[in-house]
């Protein structure tokens, strides 16, 4: 008890503690100089002064491995099973004996030292695997003591009246149940959201204004004031993690003395053959020795052979490089398989990505989720990390390093996303629009969210996860269900969910790039964003179980951003509908204002001109995004159709049926309102006209800025890109 009072102490006065992974749930536990708590939450290892009765001896492991070493013991305790070679990493405890009446046995009171129950069968083998001997099977209470390390384990005295069943320990004095704790977490960040969803609602309806003209024909409310503060908060603290990031990237290093190792997974589906060669080759210069690469093909027809032959072109050209063609996959048999067969080739898929530096499989067509789990499977714990890569996508040479610091800077951190830029920006006006989207997407909104450790979607073309975790949650994500149909779509955001829903935080970095492919035609746009707001609905459905988890930004920002859009449509069919011209007109101008000022901020954080043109998307999303949104939700559970594979384009018109619905919505609001509208007053005619023609000045200023600066590069050869890693 005495050494918990003095960890506390030791965190009250600020000695710094350190988190060490998601641990089981239970109590305190003293481990000689170190209290290790492990908590829903996380374990935490906190250092306590020594007492004379014992102290940790680290002997020759450093301080990180002692604290991880901590943690896999923790895991003993809870029969849990540890990280690959934590034995070998186990940091050894040198207790000095206690007093002849704790070493007796547990009689009532608990011991103030180490109170770990060995677990059943995993705890006894991974005692031995560490060098610290075999318990006995005895079932009473028994102290085993072993290189100098004191366990108590076995059954409670006290239990003995029903049947002596194993329990953990009981909560020390002050310390709050970690099931009071999470419930209290759990109203906590609800209530929370209910607060912040019913203040942007009070404010929305009761349409409270700050400052207005006469007649209201200018105003500045609160709901207004409440969006702006949003996006001021956000980019502050978007700015802050860039900050934060470039003081880390100041020494680039690779880590040391024990650099984890990586394998980087390739899903491959009917690729465009110069985007496959590109994404291969850029994976053939990654400056990250021992890189493991293993590209997945969803599909095993002869028309899916040109992949193949690509892989042996880029990368098969050494003995390192292995390949198996499979009629089957891990969930469906091929034609003519039987079980033994199938088995066979399980087992041949696993020894050709373990045995190969370079290895490409394919196998039967099952979807992107299908051709994720078998490289997750097959690699199995193999590897310490898993990169994961679009077939489409051009990876910079430091992308790995550069993530992988993050991860292993951060035990806490379960997942890292990098900077994902677009590869045929200037192909068309719709990639190229794109590409300024993606760049606000990721480094501002994204990385606003790593500030806090919650990005809530490492996007599919560069991420890379902790495989302890993935391996943990491979089966519960590959069978993913929503209302009671299978999921298909959506499986980087899932990944994201699964690891903030064990506890961990996911961060994003800059540093690490990467180019991809974006759809240059409008309705395969069209498609890939209605594909993309079913995933984020029924994803945002999931992440709310795990607000309790995470800083309270996640739940503030996940209440407003999922929204939002409701509010949007609300706004504009009521302006179309009950209001009168000028509103409209003010409304437009609102919109591309803050397009501006967006784009203004984007402008002065990446450097570049042409962020300015990010004022053009918010049309964009209010002509398709807003409709994209409502019929995805409408749709959300059909998963039949969406982006193609890009050797042949599919051209698929469904997208166009929400849009055509919102356009004839929009238009016949404006001939109501028009027919409706009394004559106009000689002020409003003036605020009509002014705002007319400045609205009528902004797009023309864009329209020939865009034209002079990006038109005239779209749609000719591609160019080399600022991105040195680009290969065109």
């Amino acid at each position: 008890m005495l050494l918990c009072l003095q960890a506390h102490f030791a965190k009250v006065a600020g000695i710094p503690g350190r988190r060490v992974g998601p641990g089981p749930t239970g109590i305190p536990w003293v481990f000689g100089s170190f209290l290790v708590e492990s908590w829903e939450a996380g374990t935490w290892v906190w250092p306590v002064p020594p007492l004379p009765r014992g102290e940790a001896q680290v002997g020759t492991r450093s301080g990180d491995e002692f604290v991880r070493g901590c943690f896999d013991l923790v895991g003993a305790a809870f029969g849990t099973a540890p990280r690959r070679g934590a034995s070998a990493q186990i940091a050894r405890l040198a207790l000095a004996p206690s007093s002849p009446t704790q070493s007796a046995g547990r009689q009532g009171a608990a011991s103030p030292l180490q109170h770990v129950s060995s677990g059943g069968k995993w705890g006894r083998s991974w005692a031995a695997d560490a060098g610290l001997g075999t318990p006995g099977p005895q079932t009473r209470a028994e102290e085993w003591e072993q290189g100098g390390l004191r366990v108590l384990r076995g059954k409670h005295p006290a239990d003995s009246q029903d049947g002596g069943a194993e329990r953990p320990e009981a909560a020390l004095p002050g310390k709050m149940p970690v099931q009071l704790t999470t419930a209290l977490r759990v109203v906590g960040t609800s209530l929370f959201a209910l607060a912040v969803l019913g203040g942007i609602l009070a404010a929305y309806v009761t349409g409270y204004q700050f400052i207005h003209t006469e007649k209201h024909y200018l105003s500045f409310g609160l709901y207004g004031a409440i969006l702006g503060l949003h996006l001021l908060i956000q980019s502050l603290f978007a700015f802050l993690e860039h900050r934060r990031m470039r003081r880390a990237g100041q020494a680039l290093k690779l880590p040391s003395p024990r650099r984890g190792s990586v394998a980087l997974c390739i899903a491959a589906y009917q690729e465009d053959p110069d985007y496959l060669r590109k994404c291969l080759r850029s994976a053939q210069r990654i400056s990250f020795p021992d890189l493991k690469v293993v590209m997945v093909v969803d599909g095993n027809r002869q028309e899916d052979a040109y992949m193949l032959d690509i892989f042996h072109e880029v990368l098969g050209g050494t003995e390192q490089a292995g390949f198996f063609v499979w009629r089957s996959n891990y969930h469906e048999a091929g034609e003519g398989e039987t079980e033994a067969s199938l088995r066979e080739g399980m087992d041949r898929v696993r020894d050709v990505v373990r045995a190969s530096t370079f290895s490409c499989i394919m196998q039967k067509w099952g979807g992107k989720r299908e051709v994720m789990y078998t490289a997750f499977k097959a690699l199995g714990d193999s590897v310490d990390y898993i990169q994961v890569c679009d077939s489409d996508t051009v990876l910079d040479p430091a992308c790995t390093i550069e993530m992988l610091r993050v991860l292993e800077e951060d035990p806490q951190v379960g997942g890292v996303g990098g900077d994902v830029q677009i590869l045929n920006k200037y192909d068309s006006w719709i990639s190229f629009l794109s590409s300024v989207r993606y760049w606000m997407a990721f480094n501002v909104e994204r990385a606003c969210q790593s500030y806090f450790g919650c990005v809530q979607c490492i996007s599919g073309p560069l991420g890379m996860y902790r495989n302890s975790l993935l391996q943990q949650f491979l089966e519960d994500w590959y069978h993913q269900k929503f209302l009671g149909s299978k999921c298909s779509f959506g499986d980087d955001r899932h990944l994201t969910n699964r690891v903030l829903s064990l506890g961990y935080r996911t961060k994003y970095t800059a540093r690490s790039k990467c180019l991809t492919e974006t759809p240059t035609k409008y309705l395969r746009w069209l498609n890939q964003q209605t594909r993309w707001s079913k995933s984020y609905f029924r994803e945002w459905l999931y992440n709310s179980l795990w607000f309790h988890k995470h800083h309270l930004w996640m739940t503030y920002e996940s209440v407003v951003t999922g929204f939002f859009p409701f509010f949007l449509i609300a706004t504009v069919i009521q302006l179309f509908y009950r209001g009168r011209i000028w509103n409209i007109l003010l409304f437009l101008l609102t919109v591309q204002l803050v397009g501006i000022i967006k784009a203004t901020y984007a402008c002065f954080l990446r450097g570049n001109a042409e962020m300015i043109f990010m004022s053009l998307y918010s049309l964009l999303y209010m002509s398709s995004l807003l409709p994209a949104k409502i019929f995805a939700i409408a749709t959300i559970n059909k998963s039949g159709w969406g982006t193609s594979g890009r050797k042949t384009i599919v051209v698929n018109f469904i997208g166009l049926i929400p849009v055509s619905i919102w356009v004839a919505v929009l238009l016949g609001g404006l001939a109501y309102t028009a027919y409706c509208q009394d004559l106009f007053s000689e002020t409003e005619l003036a605020f009509l006209v002014s705002g007319a023609i400045l609205y009528g000045c902004y797009w023309v200023a864009l329209l020939m800025l865009y034209l002079a600066i990006i038109a005239r590069r779209c749609g000719k050869k591609p160019e080399q890109y600022s991105l040195a890693f680009a290969e065109v």
